[in-house]
């Protein structure tokens, strides 16, 4: 899942600690050259350092999480058997409210691309499954199926390369809000966080079901849960290592990443019971897949009236 903001200091700590003589605050000259280029984060001790990278760590296996789902998808071309919508649906509506917390709070420009593209990979895994829904559904090819999916698939990714930069360039119309305003709307923010962690935990639901009553996983990657367990795992990891090093409350620095403590810990309790369900359901996979390597010769070759005409 997608986290509100980079693991360790507040935004407004970041910004004090490192921000040019130009407001009249100190330059960051013991920070991290590559950390303060690429996050705009002035980290100083190895606290702060190791709460980075595993944060990067964190960040980098929920990107690649959906991508083997993806490739098992295109192999099969079954998807809709194996996938519940709803898994699909609620992961793709806990991205959309996830990244609009982080753009409410006026998280890092990194954040926001990252959410966004979490966002493209959840509409490549819907648009697959519909697609091959209505393929597999259909009696006739239709090559407009095809065409209009990669007109879509398209569309879609113009937009998505073009909203960071819209978005990062708007972000400044936040700060220079009124205190009251810029309050409520980081409020809002926050309760679209604690909205993306409901509809992450929502999202294991219909699958833990789907996979139940199939008494099976074909069909689905399990790269695409253990990469979320290992993403949800550094993620709350990287919240308590920067704790140490924290110079101000400990308490509300845990508050404001609470929504995503709790998303991140809860879905990855529902993916050890989806691994559960691949183990249990291993030989059930094993007698699918021979089923449908190795098709019998049920039928003789000839018919008894093509034989007889033979003769």
């Amino acid at each position: 899942m997608a986290s509100a903001r980079f693991p360790g200091k507040t935004s407004d700590g970041a910004a004090l600690n490192w921000t040019g003589p130009a407001l009249g605050r100190p330059l960051c000259i013991n920070g991290t050259p590559w950390i303060l280029y690429l996050l705009e984060e002035c980290v100083d001790n190895v606290w702060e350092y190791c709460s980075v990278v595993i944060g990067l760590i964190s960040m980098f296996c929920f990107l690649l999480s959906t991508l083997p789902q993806v490739y098992v998808a295109y192999r099969n071309g079954k998807v809709e058997e194996a996938m519940s919508f709803g898994f699909l649906f609620f992961l793709f509506s806990g991205d959309v409210t996830s990244f609009a917390g982080c753009y409410l709070t006026n998280q890092l420009p990194i954040q926001v691309i990252t959410v966004i593209f979490y966002i493209f990979t959840d509409l490549i895994l819907i648009s697959q499954f519909l697609y091959y829904k209505i393929k597999n559904n259909s009696s006739r090819k239709s090559p407009m199926l095809k065409w209009l999916c990669f007109v879509w698939c398209g569309a879609a990714t113009l937009v998505l390369l073009t909203l960071p930069k819209l978005i990062i360039d708007d972000s400044t119309t936040i700060d220079t809000q009124s205190p009251s305003t810029s309050k409520s709307v980081k409020i809002t923010g926050y309760i679209c966080g604690y909205l993306a962690s409901v509809f992450y935990l929502s999202s294991r639901f219909p699958q833990l079901y789907k996979n139940f009553q199939r008494q099976s996983t074909e069909g689905t990657s399990y790269l695409l849960f253990a990469l979320a367990m290992m993403g949800n795992g550094t993620y709350g990891l990287s919240v308590v290592v920067v704790l140490p090093a924290l110079r101000g409350s400990k308490q509300t620095f845990i508050i404001n990443h609470l929504a995503w403590l709790i998303g991140s810990l809860g879905v990855l309790i529902l993916d050890l019971f989806v691994t559960a369900q691949f183990i249990i359901y291993r030989k059930n996979n094993s007698a699918i897949s021979s089923t449908l390597t190795s098709v019998p010769e049920v039928e003789p070759l000839l018919c008894e009236d093509e034989e007889q005409s033979m003769l």
